[in-house]
């Protein structure tokens, strides 16, 4: 399967590459720069070609994949970390401010990978840091989530939620809908389908930030601290 995530990469999103990056700009900008300061460390797991962590502003970035496109693709000032994510993630203990995962979870083969995963996401959060996670819902994808032949492991809120808690974060903040149409009134904004968010907060950090811009649907949301 490694192999592969260069070529699956290149046919299905090669031909989106310019679009992919001006919707993230306007979703860092717009909604996910709310979770991370701009003094913040900040690792995106499963980064990608790099859409969120080129464009969020933070003071040091770190992004996290298998695919080595992904270096050749990440800006000058993202560390790249070519790892397995269930492996001892190449970061201090408590060095993060936040880690954002998008569209990744589902990838992983096992809830075993998951849950280690997971553990390495909380060993290496700060007290006060974020996670942040967002991936399809297949409670409302039971069809269309397959479509891609690299899913593996389905989820909803409430199962990732409870794998939240069995990793030691707690879920503070549930939404079981959220963002089915766009996030932003901006029509540029593509995300029609569904979607789940987790943000996950570590033990010093009480507030659970929003935006009145958000719109209710089907998407989740989800904030947990340690």
């Amino acid at each position: 399967m490694l192999q592969d995530l260069e070529e699956e990469y290149r046919l299905r999103f090669a031909q989106m590459a310019g679009y992919r990056d001006r919707v993230w700009k306007v979703l860092t900008g717009q909604f996910f720069q709310a979770y991370v300061p701009k003094d913040a460390a900040v690792l995106d797991l499963g980064c990608g070609w790099g859409e969120f962590i080129n464009n969020i502003d933070a003071r040091t970035k770190y992004g996290m994949d298998l695919n080595p496109e992904s270096e050749r693709r990440l800006a000058p000032n993202v560390t790249f970390l070519k790892q397995d994510c269930s492996t001892t993630w190449q970061v201090p203990d408590s060095s993060l401010d936040v880690v954002f995962t998008s569209n990744f979870f589902e990838h992983l083969p096992t809830k075993e990978s998951l849950r280690e995963t997971l553990l390495q996401a909380h060993r290496s959060l700060k007290p006060g840091g974020t996670l942040i996670c967002l991936g399809p819902n297949i409670k409302h994808l039971p069809g269309a989530y397959w479509d891609f032949w690299d899913h593996f492991l389905p989820l909803t809120e409430l199962s990732l939620g409870e794998a939240l808690g069995l990793t030691g974060f707690r879920v503070v903040r549930r939404t079981g809908a959220f963002c089915r149409t766009p996030c932003h009134r901006d029509s540029r904004l593509p995300w029609r389908s569904s979607r789940c968010i987790s943000a996950c907060r570590s033990p010093g950090d009480s507030s659970a930030s929003s935006s009145s811009s958000l719109r209710q649907s089907r998407r989740e949301l989800q904030i947990a601290d340690c």
